[in-house]
């Protein structure tokens, strides 16, 4: 079941919200490499992150899935948001040059569909950066936020299916190595906790953080010498009827 929009609007207006995005864009910003005159597309919830990485791009728009539903973005001036089916992006082959993927894989029916997608609007060497709920983290298990919500994904599920969706992974990052507090007063220990958690248990990470570098040729299986000249000794057998006709 996909997250609904005002519940995703709601968790990031809340205290805990604010504490989780200010940790995942902290998580985001070392694989968050410059890009010249940047087009970048975020698909899902993206809007507490493209605040801060939408101004220094050319262009930056907000595709939300259908079953998720959409808001206004920005906030001020033209909207940048568009209502999309995920495995049908309303953009041109090789278009965009970054994608960040936030509450979306997770809730994705099929998975390569949506990343055959992506791989198809990335310009040749784009980025993909993709934050998923960690399988081993705390946060998975809790429905209080959105990250306890959907599949959550392991690095090796993660590299697994890029690969298969023709992408080479380039860069990990971890982020929510606190727990989700509920309680105001305890939110104040977020950004201690989160420092001593890189240290003493990042494997146990809320999210995991993935950029993968899109491949533009492919590897095809090469046959081997002895398989090559069966196939060429094979007789071709003409169908009958075929010289009666010529």
């Amino acid at each position: 079941m996909n997250a609904d929009i005002v519940d995703l609007r709601d968790f990031y207006a809340s205290p805990l919200g604010m504490v989780a995005a200010k940790t995942i864009s902290l998580g985001l910003a070392p694989v968050w490499r410059n890009i010249p005159e940047e087009r970048l597309v975020g698909i899902g919830y993206t809007l507490p992150y493209l605040d801060r990485f939408a101004p220094s791009c050319e262009r930056a728009l907000a595709f939300m899935p259908a079953a998720q539903g959409a808001v206004n973005w920005p906030v001020t001036g033209a909207s940048l948001t568009a209502l999309v089916a995920d495995e049908e992006l309303p953009l041109g082959d090789a278009s965009v040059d970054r994608v960040l993927m936030v509450h979306a894989l997770e809730f994705a029916e099929n998975p390569q569909a949506v990343l055959t997608e992506v791989w198809r609007v990335l310009a040749p060497g784009g980025r993909l950066i993709i934050v998923v709920p960690n399988r081993r983290g705390v946060w998975a298990r809790f429905e209080h936020t959105p990250f306890g919500s959907g599949r959550p994904w392991s690095r090796g599920q993660l590299v697994r299916l890029l690969r298969d969706s023709m992408f080479t992974p380039s860069a990990w990052a971890d982020a929510l190595l606190l727990p989700p507090f509920r309680r105001r007063s305890l939110l104040k220990l977020a950004m201690p906790l989160e420092r001593l958690g890189r240290q003493l248990w990042p494997v146990f990470s809320g999210v995991v953080i993935i950029e993968a570098t899109k491949q533009v040729y492919r590897g095809i299986p090469v046959l081997s010498a002895r398989r090559e000249r069966q196939r060429r000794a094979k007789p071709v057998l003409v169908p009958a009827g075929a010289t009666a006709r010529r």
